[in-house]
């Protein structure tokens, strides 16, 4: 996919997953961003907790494992955020991808 058809298609479906976001009553009121920022990191710990305990098949989702519903959470939440405080995220992935090309490995010798 061209950086464009990306671009296109992520700032669509962050729209999206804001509208759909606001529907569901997730800004009313508007949480703030430190909230979001820990409804985000909550996403992330439900996904850990998936992989802990076997990462079995989602519930909700049948098709894909518990930790494939929660990275998806994780992202959809991300969008939603960033939408809400139009972040431009679809273009900042691309120059940060970019410029991850060019960076040595891990970064010049850091550890996890």
């Amino acid at each position: 996919m061209d950086h464009k058809s990306f671009t296109e298609s992520l700032n669509n479906m962050m729209g999206e997953a804001h509208t759909l976001a606001q529907s569901k009553g997730w800004w009313t009121p508007d949480p703030g961003l430190p909230t979001a920022l820990v409804m985000v990191h909550a996403e992330v710990s439900e996904m850990v907790e998936a992989i802990r305990n076997g990462n079995p098949s989602s519930q909700k989702i049948p098709e894909f494992s518990c930790a494939e519903e929660e990275a998806a959470d994780v992202v959809i939440r991300i969008m939603d955020l960033c939408a809400s405080r139009d972040f431009r995220l679809s273009e900042a992935i691309v120059a940060k991808h970019k410029f991850n090309k060019n960076r040595s490995y891990r970064h010049g010798g850091k550890s996890f």
